[in-house]
């Protein structure tokens, strides 16, 4: 919500070339409590004035000399500084009215100036404006809070993986599909195979000398996304030698309690197994 003090604290800048309408609106608006209003008789000055105060209303005459109202919407535009236009224009002629409106102002107010229509317009213009305000800032602010979390949950998969990588012979992730994502360690100088060939169906290439029921066992865990420690399977090799592995893993849910995959760790122990 806007409060009260907002709104009359809201900077105006009040551009006219006819001082007797520049010292009307000063009156109006100082005598509704307004309390941050400038002006100015010099509509080439508008765009640097707004560019450096940022005001969050402009009144803009559009027939004045040298650069009219229509030109001066324009370089507003153009120096975007604002995706919200904070200008009324002020008006004698009503052909003038939709054309302001098609050029980006937000509302008018007609000449000869209507106290009470122009004091109700200026405040709903201020109101509209400043909730805008607000919630850019409540964007910006929940954009930067998304980085700083991100940043944050990267470092720390980053630190996770690392000390699991130490910790085991390969570290895995798998998606929701069962696809690879992600393989890291010395897998292939243990195996001598991609991984994926134990983890994979029955049609994939290069699964040779596995446990077929270890390997459907482990399959049936991932299916029912069961979480798994020290998961024991085997390997045959060509030479008739046999390796011994021991897999874990768990499955991955995102912040809508979706399941997103698996990931987890392998350590071979064929060598432990020998010196038992």
């Amino acid at each position: 919500m806007i409060t009260e003090s907002e709104i009359l604290n809201a900077s105006i800048l009040i551009v006219d070339d006819q001082p007797a309408n520049v010292l009307l609106l000063e009156q109006l608006l100082s005598g509704a409590g307004y309390t941050c209003v400038a002006s100015t008789m010099n509509s080439q000055e508008v765009c640097a004035l707004h560019d450096k105060k940022h005001y969050d209303l402009i009144l803009l005459d559009l027939k004045m000399p040298g650069m009219d109202g229509f030109e001066v919407m324009e370089g507003l535009k153009a120096n975007g500084t604002d995706r919200y236009l904070p200008v009324i224009v002020l008006t004698a002629e009503p052909g003038h009215k939709l054309r302001a409106l098609q050029a980006g102002a937000k509302d008018f107010i007609s000449k000869p100036f209507d106290l009470v229509e122009a004091k109700t317009r200026i405040r709903n213009m201020l109101e509209v404006r400043l909730l805008y305000k607000n919630l850019d800032e409540h964007n910006k602010v929940l954009e930067q809070t998304v980085q700083e979390r991100t940043a944050k949950l990267r470092e720390s998969e980053a630190r996770f993986r690392s000390l699991t990588e130490v910790a085991c012979d390969w570290y895995w992730e798998q998606s929701a599909s069962a696809a690879f994502t992600t393989v890291s360690g010395t897998v292939l100088e243990i195996l001598g195979i991609r991984v994926t060939a134990f983890f994979g169906r029955q049609n994939d290439d290069e699964i040779t000398g596995w446990n077929d029921a270890e390997r459907l066992m482990l399959q049936a865990k991932i299916a029912a996304q069961e979480p798994f420690k020290d998961f024991a399977f085997s390997r045959v090799n060509s030479d008739g030698s046999q390796q011994q592995f021991r897999v874990s893993g768990e499955p991955m849910f995102n912040n809508a309690c979706q399941f997103i995959g698996f990931r987890g760790i392998g350590v071979e122990t064929t060598a432990k197994i020998g010196q038992e």
